[in-house]
């Protein structure tokens, strides 16, 4: 039986998570708030914000502004897509 969870981003109780997705304190927050549905949401976002900002992983400074944006993501106000993005019909 799946394991569920009151999301923080969704407003609901859904599937949760297998594991954490990172160590650490973070990845236990995300891991207790946050449903499969809705980390799903946020790895596309950061996919988008990867791709259009053309981050690489190993610079500290994307490391950080990744960070940032996934905490307004999955617990604030929410991530703004780039400027310049357009999605796909």
């Amino acid at each position: 039986m799946a394991r569920k969870v009151k999301c923080a981003k969704l407003g609901e109780v859904l599937e949760g998570l297998e594991e954490p997705p990172f160590p650490g304190p973070e990845g236990q927050r995300i891991y207790e708030q946050i449903s499969k549905k809705a980390w799903e949401m946020w790895l596309a976002h950061q996919t988008i914000l990867i791709n259009e900002y053309r981050l690489v992983s190993f610079d500290p400074k994307a490391r950080e502004f990744l960070a940032r944006e996934r905490e307004k993501f999955l617990f604030g106000e929410g991530s703004e897509l780039p400027e310049p993005f357009v999605p796909e019909e």
